[in-house]
């Protein structure tokens, strides 16, 4: 039996839960859980914001631990290896894009919380070829926000080519901005940090930002105009990005990580006149996450993390819901 927290009901507080896994299957590992951090998906889907979950939810896709058992058609990993499980713990394996690598895009990918369970527990299985191992030099402790918030900012800096001379800004300084920042200065980018909070900004260089703004003080804004070669938003509200736009150099780029959940109310003319383009990216591939981690451990990049025991971990959601995290919630064994 696999021992679990789970919610059983939108908003619902969670409750002890034991389920039996079944037989593991040939392409699958079990990974024992020592950390697992908590990403604002888990609250998504723990409360149904997207109308996808289903009761008893185990939410949990930040995960850190060794793998415990192998099934009998696994090759590339080993019980007792050290590895992480991120959003997904399963591809279809059979489509052009997992063939291809990018298994991130795969439309019949297995979320390791949505019709899952995953690692708010003291074991989780997935699919071998989504488990990806950690190097040694990584903290443990700190490296399961790596798993999803960490390639979720990292994964555009693979897929666009951003460049090491280029001006680059950060919109929201928080649980995967603070992130973006540090891959981003370790890029050799010049980078700035849009934040609405006045405490972030000396935080934000701390981080390894070189400059600030205010991101809700519009001649500010406006002095950045057609500074920036690449714009990424981390914040999940609603801006104008009109304004934003305004701020980038030709064939600049807007890039969307952070879930704003109203339309983007965007003029075409800000995008025609300077060939300017906006986009959005999920995770990364498998292949994305390790390299990520490399470059993690060869700049000694680690998440800022608050931790919290596994027996505590609605203490730690209230912590993840009220906002004032610094900057990533992990739970430790």
């Amino acid at each position: 039996m696999i021992k679990a927290y789970a919610a059983f009901e939108p908003k619902g507080a969670l409750k002890p839960f034991e389920y039996d896994p079944g037989e593991l299957k040939p392409h699958e590992v079990e990974i024992d859980v020592h950390y697992c951090g908590i990403c604002h998906s888990d609250l998504s889907v723990i409360d149904s914001e997207w109308g996808a979950s289903h009761y008893p939810v185990v939410a949990g896709h930040e995960v850190v631990g060794k793998i415990s058992q192998i099934g009998s058609s696994v090759k590339k990993l080993k019980a007792g290896q050290v590895v992480g499980l991120g959003w997904h713990a399963g591809y279809c394996n059979e489509c052009s894009l997992c063939d291809a690598g990018d298994n991130n895009l795969c439309a019949n990918a297995q979320a390791t919380i949505v019709g899952h369970f995953g690692g708010f527990a003291d074991k989780v299985r997935a699919a071998s070829n989504s488990v990806v191992p950690i190097p040694d030099g990584i903290d443990l402790e700190s490296a399961g926000p790596l798993f999803c918030g960490g390639v979720t900012v990292f994964n555009p800096l693979v897929q666009f080519g951003i460049k090491p001379t280029d001006k680059v800004a950060v919109i929201g300084i928080g649980g995967l901005g603070h992130m973006a920042v540090k891959f981003l200065n370790a890029w050799g980018c010049d980078v700035t940090a849009f934040t609405s909070h006045e405490s972030k900004k000396k935080e934000a260089l701390g981080l390894g930002a070189h400059h600030t703004l205010n991101s809700r003080d519009v001649i500010e804004i406006k002095s950045a105009a057609g500074r920036f070669d690449f714009i990424i938003s981390t914040v999940n509200v609603k801006l104008d990005w009109n304004l934003y736009l305004s701020t980038l150099s030709p064939k600049g780029r807007l890039h969307f990580v952070g879930a704003t959940l109203e339309p983007l109310d965007l003029g075409v003319f800000g995008l025609i006149g300077a060939q300017r383009s906006v986009s959005g990216s999920p995770v990364g591939s498998p292949a994305t996450i390790a390299q990520m981690l490399d470059f993690a451990k060869l700049h000694q990049i680690k998440p800022e993390i608050e931790k919290f025991k596994f027996a505590d971990i609605n203490k730690a959601l209230d912590r993840v819901r009220s906002g004032e995290a610094r900057y990533r919630v992990v739970l430790c064994r």
